[in-house]
């Protein structure tokens, strides 16, 4: 009995020390004056913390103190609002000490806003704001339910005689329809640009993504799979056309005109933009592509009668990437095809990865060229 006990209360010590929380409080992420950021992590038990940081290709080990607080300090940093993670013994965590979440289908990570000196598109002003309006529907299409968010302009009038542009905006692949709005503050960047006389104000349709809904089922290896990846464009750009647009319509006075209809969108969402705008030139005067993917090797069989006399009907064809994106060299194949069939476009390459910190500073750049020329 005595044995017995005494293990039961090492064990319970052993067990409280374990669980005890920190012995100080822990500030995470700490942001430096001169723009570098400092990390912890409170784990006593793990072997090894790293950091994965969205700027980085790869991850960071961190140091651990005394006390059990995991620290590491990266930067200094371009203003941009960052992703990151901790992953400890091999496992993804987030970080408990800060409570801003970037919200992602697959793997959720925290974000980190770095300030510059002047304000960035991307942060709030004291300015006019729109409105994101959210929208539930049952798809026929795919059988499933469905969403999207609706951007209306500041000043937006509902019963406006002269109807509205308006922007159809893909999201990527293991996002939600809340991606542009939650992490690539599209709404926030409208508004600034708006209010700078950038943009012509416009209503902008962010729906979800995925009209094959089983290929997340198969995680990061779903847009690998030809069969799946193929449904999942086909029956996207059918519910698009028939579903989400007539909803739009009927309850926003947005224009029918193709020549006030635009679709860009990030990399699986890029693929898409280009499958259905290029695909339905009566529809779409403006197709944007940033970071797209998937669309080759057979531009003939994806684009089907797509060529240089189709393509003078668009107002703007416009394809970007980062030169350290992974997809830059399909972006590279798939603009020489462009150019070997004389159709005109926009090329765009920019520093930077398959990031968020690309894509936004995509969306500001596109945006101003819309719509001006009616």
């Amino acid at each position: 009995m005595k044995f017995t006990l005494s293990f039961f209360l090492a064990f319970a010590s052993l067990t409280a020390l374990a669980q005890a929380p920190p012995p100080t409080v822990i500030t995470s992420p700490e942001l430096q004056s001169d723009g570098k950021v400092t990390f912890r992590f409170y784990d006593p038990g793990a072997k090894e913390v790293k950091l994965q940081f969205e700027a980085n290709r790869q991850s960071v080990a961190m140091s651990r103190d005394d006390t059990g607080i995991w620290s590491l300090t990266l930067g200094p940093f371009e203003p941009d609002i960052y992703g990151y993670e901790f992953i400890a013994d091999g496992v993804d965590i987030v970080d408990p000490n800060n409570a801003t979440i970037k919200p992602n289908l697959f793997n959720r990570q925290n974000m980190v806003h770095v300030p510059g000196a002047t304000p960035q598109l991307w942060e709030v002003a004291d300015v006019p704001h729109g409105v994101v309006h959210h929208h539930f529907f049952k798809s026929m299409v795919n059988g499933d339910q469905s969403d999207f968010y609706v951007f209306t302009p500041p000043g937006f009038n509902p019963k406006a005689k002269t109807k509205y542009p308006v922007l159809y905006l893909l999201h990527g692949y293991s996002d939600g329809a809340d991606g542009w709005t939650a992490v690539g503050m599209a709404n926030v960047i409208l508004d600034n640009l708006i209010a700078q006389g950038k943009v012509k104000p416009m209503i902008v349709v962010m729906p979800l993504g995925y009209g094959n809904p089983d290929i997340l089922k198969m995680k990061e290896k779903g847009l690998a799979n030809p069969e799946a990846r193929k449904l999942n464009y086909t029956k996207f750009r059918e519910s698009l056309l028939t579903e989400v647009i007539p909803l739009v319509e009927s309850a926003y006075p947005v224009s029918s005109k193709r020549e006030d209809r635009a679709i860009a969108g990030l990399s699986m969402g890029g693929t898409e933009s280009l499958l259905t705008g290029l695909n339905n030139i009566d529809k779409f005067a403006y197709v944007g592509a940033y970071s797209a993917g998937n669309v080759g090797p057979d531009y003939a069989a994806s684009f089907p009668g797509f060529d240089s006399k189709k393509a003078a009907q668009l107002r703007m064809l416009w394809i970007a990437c980062g030169t350290d994106d992974h997809l830059i060299d399909d972006n590279r194949k798939f603009k020489s095809w462009l150019t070997s069939q004389n159709i005109a476009f926009t090329d765009v390459e920019t520093p930077g990865a398959h990031t968020w910190m690309v894509w936004r500073r995509n969306l500001a750049a596109f945006t101003p060229l819309l719509f001006h020329n009616q």
